[in-house]
């Protein structure tokens, strides 16, 4: 899955660089100059042992060393170490300030996703998936049109329920549906991980971007009416990986020999 992962994040970065481009067009954003390959470099070499985290988490990961929720842990860890020894950007003050406030917007996250597992029960108990389940495939047999009708049956949970609860409750509901239609289980696996993106940016839950907003001091009603050319470049990414299988198949084929 994590190799299947890189191209659809690719295809992701190039539909956002796209909509970043538009966007600072259309609003008249100043161009910057290039500073030269020689400050290129000397950024890069400052930045490095911020970018080893990525290559920690992922090595531990992937070894088994520990888990990805452990990763999280081990992410924190390098990460204060590494702005007080390393960087020397960080004091005792500046760190208690830090994590004052993230207590307050993990309190923030704690409280959507609280509301969120009693919608899940709720979706639960009145068996909501499965009747979508069943109507959908009712609907079409066309495999383009499943697809896209658990697309938005998956975007549309998404912005009500947290991230894993889309994932334990939908996975065993339409994964089936979408093999049966002629869709790989890592590409359907793509399919569902970048509409829990969406559903996390997506209010009322929207976590992520909840998040965002409380570190940024804005509230999410001013978000909401700036970012729909990102949502045109999710929902372009989530396109290409729905109904072209190779950018989520062809680097798990040529590194282990996937056979799906």
């Amino acid at each position: 899955m994590i190799a299947a992962g890189i191209l659809p994040a690719l295809v992701l970065m190039v539909c956002m660089l796209v909509a970043a481009y538009a966007v600072a067009v259309k609003r008249g954003y100043p161009a910057g100059k290039f500073p030269g390959w020689a400050e290129v470099f000397r950024s890069f070499a400052a930045a490095l042992p911020g970018l080893l985290i990525v290559g920690i988490i992922l090595a531990g990961i992937l070894s088994g060393v520990f888990t990805a929720t452990e990763s999280a842990a081990v992410a924190v860890t390098y990460t204060i170490l590494l702005t007080f020894f390393i960087y020397r950007t960080m004091t005792l003050t500046n760190f208690l300030r830090a994590a004052a406030k993230a207590v307050k917007t993990t309190g923030v996250v704690l409280l959507l996703i609280g509301v969120s597992t009693m919608f899940q029960y709720l979706m639960g108990l009145y068996e909501v998936a499965d009747l979508a389940g069943d109507m959908m495939s009712k609907v079409s047999t066309q495999p383009w049109a499943i697809f896209l009708l658990i697309n938005v049956i998956l975007f549309l949970l998404g912005t009500f329920m947290d991230m894993a609860a889309t994932i334990l409750i939908c996975t065993p509901i339409f994964l089936p549906i979408a093999m049966k239609a002629g869709m790989d289980p890592v590409q359907f696996g793509m399919l569902m991980l970048i509409n829990c993106a969406l559903g996390l940016n997506t209010p009322p839950v929207g976590t992520t971007q909840f998040v965002g907003c409380a570190i940024g001091g804005i509230s999410v009603g001013a978000v909401m009416r700036t970012i729909l050319p990102f949502y045109a470049a999710l929902i372009a990414a989530l396109m290409f990986v729905t109904y072209v299988p190779a950018f989520s198949l062809w680097l798990p084929r040529l590194l282990m020999g996937y056979k799906g």
